[in-house]
């Protein structure tokens, strides 16, 4: 099945692409969900607009994505979680809760959940590096400062 891709989906492509996939993950997927639309030969004007419109996006969201990965390494974020004795946390620090940890900092909502990246679990209290990933080529390195609640 032959489809024009309307949004990015991970490990297949960007919007405007047009690929090709089985019928049941287009059909009972990605068309139903708005991630892609038929291929049509009178689509091919729709992949044109597409596509433009990404490209001028894609310039303001990497002079956007640069001021937020400044103002993200410029801060120290605090996340306050139970602890016990000796420092030892009652479970891992959970990326949802460095999400709002993160967007409770700098002040607005500019990070997903699903673009940070922890290396290992983080149990213990103390400063810990976590990657945000803003853009597609730029990663913050942000400060998290873990401390008893």
């Amino acid at each position: 099945m032959k489809l024009i891709l309307t949004q990015e989906v991970d490990g297949l492509g960007s919007a405007g692409d047009v690929v090709e996939v089985r019928d049941g993950y287009g059909r009972n997927y990605l068309v139903p969900r708005g991630f892609a639309v038929r291929w049509t030969r009178g689509g091919e004007k729709q992949i044109e607009s597409i596509q433009a419109a990404r490209k001028s996006r894609e310039v303001r969201d990497l002079d956007h994505a640069k001021e937020i990965k400044t103002k993200l390494e410029s801060t120290t974020v605090n996340l306050p979680v139970r602890s016990g004795a000796g420092g030892r946390l009652f479970g891992a620090v959970t990326v949802n809760d460095i999400a709002s940890a993160i967007s409770g900092t700098v002040g607005e909502n500019t990070v997903d959940k699903r673009k940070i990246m922890v290396g290992n679990p983080i149990k213990s209290l103390g400063a810990h590096k976590v990657t945000v990933k803003v853009h597609d080529d730029i990663e913050a390195v942000v400060s998290l400062n873990v401390v008893p609640a």
